[in-house]
């Protein structure tokens, strides 16, 4: 199974572009989608999702063309998007049976797949309750559930570990990561962390662009010899950030660790190399093609 996306373009009106001229191959595994507020992301997952229409482009689906047949992908597909809304009246094994109905999914072993969700997403305890009672994180939960239930073999995330904790966010790496060797999934999120933990490939997105997609380690190679350290008075940081794009800052005591992306180290003493990470490249690369 493989997404091929082709020229694909979204033009809201005449000054404002969503997605330009972008292809893609996405096969079977965790593709993690980065990018800036604004990148298109959300807009990409949409059209993929058969939400929103391309203004010109094609995706095929095993071959398939779904933009002309949307069908053929709704029926094999789980989708959360970033404002997944509820109805606060329903407890969760409600809202779960009445988004079943909605797919076509029912059966005798449906109760057992809810169960199974919500066993899977930590709410067994909590399924009784109106969800309007939940808190955030807890919905989200919900969310994640609603999107497996057909059994999915293409599944798209939008900002899933919104509002979870750190330990949900295991729980959902886990759950993920089981599916896939037999799924697409597509996993956007601004949380590097996650995407760094569990994603096979990673697609980096910049004002509708794709910049560049690969494994993890040849993305983070491309930041090699690029990212340094170096201990700073705390009353230079300020200064030092409008010549470098800086990564992070920690302090000790009257001095500050600075980390940062460069090419030239000859006028910054004390300056030493270190390993680069995914968020490393990610900031390099958007960097550079801003």
């Amino acid at each position: 199974m493989a997404l091929e996306i082709k020229g694909l373009t979204k033009q809201y009106n005449a000054t404002k572009t969503g997605l330009s001229d972008y292809s893609i191959t996405i096969d079977k595994g965790i593709l993690g989608l980065l990018g800036p507020n604004g990148a298109g992301k959300s807009t990409l997952m949409k059209i993929i999702a058969t939400i929103s229409q391309p203004t010109r482009g094609t995706i095929f689906l095993d071959g398939v063309d779904i933009v002309s047949n949307p069908n053929f992908i709704r029926k094999v597909l789980g989708y959360l998007p970033q404002d997944f809304g509820v109805y606060p009246n329903l407890n969760a094994y409600e809202f779960l049976e009445y988004i079943a109905a909605m797919k076509g999914v029912g059966g005798k072993d449906l109760r057992r797949r809810i169960d199974m969700l919500l066993e899977g997403v930590n709410l067994t305890a909590d399924a009784k309750k109106p969800i309007g009672t939940y808190s955030g994180g807890m919905k989200q939960r919900v969310g994640i559930a609603q999107a497996l239930l057909n059994d999915p073999k293409v599944l798209i995330f939008d900002e899933p570990t919104v509002g979870l904790d750190p330990e949900e966010r295991v729980r959902f790496r886990q759950l993920i990561s089981e599916m896939a060797d037999d799924c697409i999934i597509i996993l956007s999120s601004h949380i590097v962390s996650d995407i760094e933990t569990i994603a096979d490939e990673v697609a980096i997105m910049q004002s509708g662009k794709l910049i560049t997609k690969g494994y993890q380690h040849d993305i983070i190679e491309q930041a090699r010899g690029r990212i340094f350290e170096v201990l700073l008075e705390s009353s230079d940081v300020a200064a030092f950030k409008t010549c470098y794009k800086v990564i992070d800052t920690s302090r000790q005591k009257d001095r500050t660790r600075v980390r940062y992306i460069s090419t030239d180290t000859a006028n910054v003493a004390a300056s030493r190399p270190v390993d680069a990470g995914l968020e490393d490249a990610y900031l390099l690369l958007t960097q550079h093609n801003a």
